[in-house]
This record gives C-alpha cells, sequence and structure tokens, in this order.
C-alpha cells in the first residue's frame, strides 16, 4: 500500500473493528471492495471473517492474487515461529534486564524483512522490559519477530491516530466504537504536519514508532488469529440483491465500503437499510460527479427528448437526493456543481494546487471542437493525455486521436493561434476555479449530510454520525457516514 493507503486502511479498520465488537459480530462485507486491501487488514489485524465484493473481475483477480501471497507470508511466518520457538524465563519485577538476542538467533533472511532501525528500536524495547509475555511468564522472542515482520510488510507509513488498546478488558470503554469516533481521534489539538515537511530524520523515527506499536499490539491480540484471510467475490449488488445468494454462510455482519464510487455510496446505505442482516455501516463515498441525480434538469430534457419520463428511470436508483427531505423539495446540484465537490480545499490551501495548465489546455481543446467539430459530443473520453503531451498542439492532437477525429481539418499554426488567443485569460479561469475550491465544502456537506438524514429517518437505525476518518490533506474525500442499529432488529 502506497502512504495515502495505508493510512485509510488502519484508521477505518480500527471504526469497523470496533463496530463489530459493539454488535458482537464476526462478518464483514466490504462493497467495492478492489483490491482487497481493507479486507486483508481486517481479517489479519482483527481476526475478522470479511468478504470483498467487487463488480469487476480484474479487480477480483487482483485481489486473489494479493490474498495468496499473504497467506503464503502467513504460513511461512507460523512455520518460522513454531520451529525456532525460545521460550525465556523473565525475571521477577526489577530485573527485567534482557539478554540481547544472539546474531545467529534471528533469522536474516525473512520473506519481509524490517529495517535495520526497526530492529534496534524493538531490541531497545525489550532491554527496557517492553517483552510481551504470556501467561506462564514465558516469552516468544521468535514468534513476536515474525508477528512483527508480517505487520510491517503491511503497514509501511506513519499515521498518528491512536490504538484502540483492547488487551485489558477492564480498561475498555463501555462503548468501544464509540471512542474510535472520538473527536480527538480525527481532529489533533496541535496542527499536522505535512509528511513533505517533515525531515528525513523525523519520517523515519515515527515510521520506526509505528511500525513497533504496531507489532507490540498485534502480538498483545493474538496476532494472526487463525490465519484466516478473507474471501473476494465478483458480483455487481444492489439494495435489491440477496446477499445469502452470493454469500453462502452469512450470519450478521457489518457493511464497510472504502471511496465507494459515485451510486456505490448511497446503495451501500440503502443496502444496510433494507438487509435485517446487516447490523452496522462505514460508508465513505468518493467521485460526486458520477451520481446521478433524479431531479437535474439536465437528466430531465434528455428524458423529455425521448419521449421518456422526466425523472430517473427508478428513485432507488438514483445517488441524489437519498433522504425524504431533500427528495420533497426536488433538491438537485448539477454536474458542475458535483464536480466542484470533488476538489480539495485542503490540498490547495497547502500550496498543492489545481494543475492550471491541464484545465487550460482542456478548456480551450473544448473551443476547437465547438468551432470545428460542430460541438462535438462522444461516448469516448479525452483522458490523461496532458502527462504525456510536450506542448499544446501535441496535447490537441493526441486528444484527437483519442477521440477518432479527422485531424485535416485543423494544422499547427492553426492550433497554436487558438493558444496564443486565450492565454491571456487564463488567470480568469484561475480565478474562477479558486471559487469552485472554496465553494466545494458546502456541495461536499450537503451529499454527505443528505445521506446522514437518510440513515436518521430509519426508524431502526438506533445511531448514526459523520465523522471525520482521514487526514483530508492525504485523502481528500476523508468523511465517514456511520450506522447501528437497534438492538433485536438482527436476525435470530
Amino acid at each position: 500500500m502506497n502512504s495515502k493507503k495505508s493510512h485509510e486502511v488502519q484508521a477505518m479498520s480500527e471504526v469497523v473493528a470496533s463496530l463489530a465488537q459493539r454488535c458482537r459480530v464476526k462478518q464483514v462485507i466490504d462493497v467495492g471492495s478492489g483490491k482487497g486491501y481493507l479486507c486483508s487488514f481486517l481479517s489479519l489485524r482483527y481476526g475478522l471473517q470479511v468478504y470483498g465484493i467487487d463488480s469487476s473481475s480484474v479487480n477480483t483477480h487482483g485481489a486473489q492474487e494479493r490474498n495468496r501471497k499473504l497467506k503464503k507470508y502467513s504460513r511461512a511466518y507460523q512455520r518460522h515461529s513454531k520451529a525456532n520457538r525460545t521460550p525465556t524465563v523473565v525475571p521477577p519485577s526489577g530485573q527485567e534486564d534482557l539478554e540481547d538476542i544472539a546474531p545467529g538467533e534471528r533469522e536474516k533472511e525473512d520473506m519481509v524483512k524490517m529495517s535495520g532501525d526497526a530492529e534496534k528500536e524493538e531490541g531497545k524495547g525489550r532491554r527496557d522490559g517492553e517483552a510481551q509475555t504470556n501467561t506462564t511468564g514465558l516469552t516468544d522472542r521468535n514468534e513476536e519477530d515474525a508477528m512483527t515482520s508480517l505487520t510491517s510488510a503491511i503497514l509501511l507509513e506513519d499515521n498518528s491516530l491512536p490504538e484502540l488498546d483492547q488487551s485489558d478488558p477492564a480498561s475498555a470503554p463501555e462503548e468501544p466504537f464509540l471512542s474510535a469516533l472520538c473527536v480527538g481521534m480525527v481532529e489533533p489539538t496541535s496542527p499536522r504536519v505535512p509528511p513533505s515537511e517533515l525531515s528525513l530524520e523525523e519520517r523515519e523515527r515515527r515510521k520506526r514508532e509505528n511500525l513497533d506499536r504496531k507489532a507490540r499490539s498485534w502480538v498483545n491480540s493474538g496476532g494472526m488469529g487463525s490465519g484466516m484471510l478473507y474471501s473476494p467475490l465478483t458480483s455487481y449488488v444492489t439494495a435489491e440483491t440477496e446477499l445469502k445468494e452470493i454469500i453462502g454462510e452469512l450470519e450478521d455482519a457489518v457493511m464497510v465500503g472504502l471511496h465507494t464510487c459515485g451510486d456505490l455510496a448511497p446503495s451501500t446505505l440503502r443496502m444496510f437499510v433494507a438487509k435485517r442482516e446487516l447490523l452496522s455501516v462505514c460508508s465513505v463515498g468518493c467521485c460526486y460527479h458520477l451520481l446521478s441525480e433524479e431531479f437535474d434538469p439536465t437528466r430531465q430534457g434528455h428524458y423529455m427528448a425521448r419521449g421518456e419520463r422526466k425523472e430517473c428511470p427508478s428513485s432507488s436508483v438514483c445517488g441524489f437526493p437519498l433522504s425524504g427531505y431533500l427528495r420533497e423539495q426536488s433538491w438537485f446540484c448539477g454536474r458542475n456543481a458535483r464536480m466542484s465537490a470533488c476538489l480539495a480545499l485542503e490540498r490547495v490551501s497547502k500550496g498543492q494546487g489545481i494543475q492550471m495548465e491541464s484545465l487550460f489546455y482542456r478548456a480551450v481543446l473544448h473551443v476547437i471542437l465547438r468551432d470545428h467539430y460542430s460541438s462535438f459530443k462522444s461516448e469516448k473520453r479525452v483522458g490523461n493525455v496532458y502527462s504525456k503531451a510536450t506542448s499544446f498542439v501535441d496535447y490537441v492532437w493526441r486528444a484527437l486521436r483519442r477521440l477518432e477525429l479527422d485531424g485535416s481539418k485543423l494544422s499547427d499554426g492553426v492550433i497554436q493561434g487558438y493558444h496564443d488567443t486565450y492565454r491571456p485569460r487564463m488567470v480568469e479561469m484561475e480565478a474562477f476555479n479558486m471559487l469552485k475550491v472554496t465553494l466545494a465544502p458546502c456541495i461536499e456537506g450537503l451529499i454527505l449530510l443528505d445521506r446522514l438524514c437518510y440513515l436518521k429517518e430509519q426508524e431502526d437505525v438506533a445511531f448514526s454520525t459523520l465523522v471525520q476518518l482521514f487526514d483530508p490533506l492525504l485523502s481528500p474525500r476523508c468523511y465517514g457516514v456511520v450506522g447501528v442499529k437497534a438492538p433485536g432488529t438482527e436476525l435470530s
């Protein structure tokens, strides 16, 4: 996982595990699971039985391959742990000065190798009396090494979010899932310094501390447990889908969705409400521009032109509005507003900005298409040709080939003329896009509150909230909709 995905998986899995504990369930259903990053972490870290459902067979195949490799590493470390088990008696309190492990006792060729600095930190922890013990007063160093190494293979980057300590039942809060959603967890009291502004030494120090902490916590909680991983499944699901037809061993479960695209996020909430076996939900959506809208006038005009009804073919499949409150008022956003909701104000405010030249190229290309191709519209997309283009002229030629248009109508001189004509107006585009960025949180807030309102309208949903799960600089779509059904709604 890259740093962004690692941050998202760690933060969300903690909340999901707390929801599973709150609802006393062991099954998790991940909708739009992709390559299974969240699924495998939930299974390995928390011992949950996870089913990952994705409509793309390519993603499912990738998840199965990743699953196979993780199983291979898991079994190898378990064999390594059993074959090299060397229990050591822990001295009485005050005499915890453990001897260093001799170099020959440590496996030098682990399948997933920790950094040398991380091993030094681990050794220092043992000398300070931080070794983990079992009920017989013994400590298994090699097993801890194996657990730590496998964890380091999954957790690659620093994450400042605190760890739920479930090793001491007496100190656990009555509502652990609420503690996972606490304000202090997602809103640090001190401003977060972006990773790019940290020194190399500080980044390495944080990474070592994070790996050490996660490894110790994993050993405390039983580590790999039974070694069970998750089950990737290929299927297109909606609120009408019978989950039992997809999952033969379906039990009461928590439904999750990490960056479910477009209409899949509201569909996840509809499934949660419609299926009695789903006791809780945690949904983080994205790609608002791909949402379908029930009352969008442009959609209505499209259907009217074809002699059809003015609304969506079925209001149950439209992504916005979801709540009865906004549906009664026929609310709509429109594509431009939904596109604006996808912008990242926090990143722009930190100088990470929008690729303004790329937007300028695309805008001028649109003018060329309007003037020479009769407001050409195509099912094909231009895509990311900007990153490959060496100039605006090259960009236009690449775009025309992608759209399969006749280039004989244009020449290099004509194309460059468009660029030179509109270049002075680029400052207007910058101002317009900054206005869009400023309004982005308002539009995103409307979409998210509509989803929260939908859950609050359901009689059997006892608890629902909107919570910031991620650092918006790392993951701009950082808000999750969480819901828990009232006791007694589960299957007997």
